[in-house]
């Protein structure tokens, strides 16, 4: 064999190997004819469009579908442009709703004259690309009609109709456009960090029950992903040493953070009974639904937040308004009760169903307003500003000044306090008389009543109970009567200075109830004793 013999072999195992090359590639190649038409395609392409050979073709028929008096205006764009040898690109769209994206321009170098009117053309398959693209979007339209309402929807629907919307608009779209069958979706009370359960489909019954905290540690990947604000991509249950079953059989899970401004408010979670059952693709998806569902619900929680602060204002103002009317049908009862002791039995019992009746008024409206507030996050708010020790204990209030007895309800009941109040010392001695067996837990009293001093007072009381829970209040420096001096000799160490803080007035009322119990756990154990 001669060299020439060699030369022309290799340049055939060349152009054999180049075409292979060519045939090969992932995007499709094509010359066309100055009409349109397929001088040569590579194999690639020729798969794409499903015809066989294509060369005589029109290529935009044969890749897109579309017949020439149906073609889109952009494709009859794209037509002229070839037709008229110019360079285009362009985004088709198939019959079959495939996508490719195409470029075409001159074969090759105006010199060959014969060849120049050709054009190549260049075929990507972007289809993946833009049906995530248009994915993407629905979820995030979805996302954000979760919670949406019309006004005149809005108010004809409860709170919690509009809960039960929201789940129905998460687990709707979480099946149909996402196509997960199987998630739990939790919310994280930030006073406990416990994550509870707001959403659960396709979970077993004990995995919706399960305590579980936002804690990286003995949580399973829901506690670790609230605990780290991290996604959590499991594609081998029976692998992963964070994984607790949810699903019954489920060999793979995906778990995001639900967040608002990067603060974690919950978790969303979807299992597949397959291993790999998800792919970046989903975590990508799920991190996308899971934004607009915080939004959804953090807009939920603020109305529900708005109404609860409404119906709280609402029910503060009404107890506001009565609070002072009924301590005076407390009062005038209890001195009207003291002159017919002894006389009318009778009258007596009226007098107390009176007492019970005006006291049952506030815990009504305390009830009501309970129930009116109806959301749990705003009602362990309210619950988080009450003291504990005060809850439930009974304050009295002495006071002439109006202003400072209509103080005392706001600010003694918001801490979960029940009071009373009168006007003088001896109102005061007649309503601690009249409650001997269900005595006050803390009595407050002005050291300058219209009747008698502070130290006056106390020594009122002692004749009725012992000991006294007494907590005296004065402006700063201002004792003539040397009350404040008489009652510590007393033993009376408990003072308000006016003006003082909401703080201090709880933290003195929770001296004197704690004294009054320690005092009262002393006597009993005297008596067994004895």
């Amino acid at each position: 064999m001669t060299q020439s013999d060699d030369d022309s072999a290799a340049s055939r195992l060349g152009r054999l190997r180049a075409s292979e090359v060519v045939d090969h590639l992932p995007e499709g190649l094509a010359i066309l004819e100055p009409g349109g038409t397929v001088a040569w395609a590579n194999e690639r392409l020729t798969d794409w469009c499903g015809q066989g050979d294509l060369r005589g073709q029109s290529f935009l028929a044969s890749l897109t579908g579309w017949s020439v008096d149906h073609r889109p205006e952009e494709v009859s764009a794209f037509h002229e442009a070839l037709m008229a040898g110019a360079p285009a690109a362009l985004i088709l769209k198939t019959a079959a709703t495939r996508f490719f994206a195409v470029h075409a321009s001159r074969a090759f170098p105006p010199a060959d004259l014969a060849a120049s009117s050709r054009t190549v053309v260049t075929v990507r398959d972007i289809t993946l690309t833009i049906l995530n693209q248009q994915k993407r979007a629905a979820i995030h339209a979805a996302g954000q009609s979760l919670a949406d309402l019309s006004p005149s929807e809005l108010a004809d629907m409860t709170v919690s109709e509009r809960i039960e919307l929201l789940k129905s608009n998460i687990l709707h779209y979480s099946k149909d456009l996402l196509q997960f069958d199987v998630l739990e979706i939790r919310l994280l009370d930030r006073q406990t960090g416990r994550l509870e359960p707001l959403l659960a489909e396709g979970m077993q019954p004990e995995a919706e029950a399960r305590l579980l905290y936002a804690r990286p540690e003995h949580n399973g990947v829901t506690g670790y992903v609230a605990a780290t604000g991290r996604s959590y991509w499991c594609s081998d249950t029976t692998k992963d040493p964070l994984y607790l079953e949810g699903c019954k059989g489920a060999k793979s899970s995906i778990t995001v953070p639900l967040k608002l401004h990067d603060q974690v408010i919950g978790t969303f979670n979807v299992e597949s009974p397959e291993p790999g059952g998800f792919d970046a693709t989903d975590l990508q998806f799920l991190e996308i639904f899971s934004g607009d569902v915080a939004t959804a619900v953090n807009t939920l929680e603020l109305l529900v937040a708005e109404k609860a602060t409404t119906a709280a204002e609402s029910i503060e103002a009404i107890h506001g308004a009565v609070a002072l009317p009924v301590d005076d049908i407390l009062n005038d009862a209890v001195s009207v009760m003291e002159r017919y002791i002894g006389h009318d039995a009778d009258v007596v019992e009226r007098l107390q169903r009176i007492l019970k009746n005006a006291r049952d008024i506030k815990q009504v409206i305390q009830r009501v307003g309970e129930q009116m507030a109806p959301s749990s996050a705003h009602s362990q708010r309210r619950q988080g500003e009450r003291r504990r020790t005060l809850i439930g204990r009974r304050i009295l209030v002495v006071d002439s000044d109006e202003q400072v007895r209509q103080a005392a309800h706001a600010l003694l009941e918001r801490s979960g306090c029940t009071v009373e109040t009168a006007r003088d010392g001896a109102e005061a001695a007649s309503m601690v008389r009249a409650c001997r067996r269900e005595c006050y837990d803390a009595i407050i009293a002005d050291i300058r009543l219209p009747d008698m001093s502070g130290h006056q007072l106390l020594l009122r009381l002692q004749e009725i109970i012992d000991p006294v829970p007494l907590i005296l209040m004065t402006g700063f420096g201002y004792d003539p009567g040397h009350s404040i001096v008489k009652a510590r000799q007393a033993g009376i160490d408990l003072v308000l200075f006016k003006p003082f803080r909401v703080d201090q007035l709880l933290d003195t009322v929770e001296k004197a109830v704690h004294r009054r119990s320690s005092a009262a756990v002393g006597s009993t154990d005297s008596t067994e004793t004895a």
